[in-house]
């Protein structure tokens, strides 16, 4: 197995792995990203892979939803938790999404050595993720929520929700304004 995921890396060619995704999914990978051929990585029609995105399902499933845009220098990874991301979805570039994490309640062991843990990431449909943005393990973000520029989202976001910070914390909300009572200014 560990023979066959080296020979995969180094070579096999990057427009080989586009012209799989494109085939067998209809989606458009770039031929300067990094994506894996993994059985546990799905990507939906219309999907589009940035240049030097770096996509990773070696250990888990990783199911990219249709029409989804992954913007350039943008790093997904699934362990055993998985990820998941919804339909007409956008990345930014330079997104990070990271599907694990390392216990490191041992002081007699490196962190590096410690168990790795994996809740998995749940990412809604119809969601913006801003550039820079980081989305960390044991997540889910609803849908249609905005995660600003820069965010490193650390707990679940509500649908429609509006977050940006560091950590991230809701700022706003996507409902209709028609929906909110009537008061100054408002018919």
């Amino acid at each position: 197995m560990k023979l066959r995921k080296i020979a995969q890396r180094f070579l096999l060619p990057q427009f080989a792995v586009t012209m799989y995704y494109g085939l067998k999914y209809g989606a458009m990978v770039s031929p300067r990203a990094e994506v894996e051929l993994s059985p546990l990585l799905t990507i939906g029609r219309g999907s589009q892979i940035g240049s030097f995105c770096k996509i990773k399902a070696t250990d888990g499933p990783l199911a990219i939803g249709r029409n989804v845009s992954v913007g350039s220098n943008s790093f997904i990874s699934s362990e055993g938790g998985g990820v998941e991301i919804g339909d007409d979805t956008m990345f930014g570039p330079g997104v990070s999404v990271v599907g694990n994490s390392y216990k490191f309640d041992r002081l007699d062991v490196p962190m590096c050595l410690q168990e790795k843990t994996s809740k998995g990431i749940r990412i809604g449909r119809d969601v913006w993720v801003g550039a820079g943005a980081v989305i960390l393990d044991g997540v889910t973000v609803g849908e249609g929520a905005i995660l600003g520029a820069g965010a490193v989202v650390t707990r679940d976001v509500p649908a429609r929700a509006i977050v940006a910070g560091v950590p991230a914390k809701v700022i706003g909300s996507r409902e209709r304004e028609s929906a909110a009572p009537p008061g100054p200014g408002r018919p």
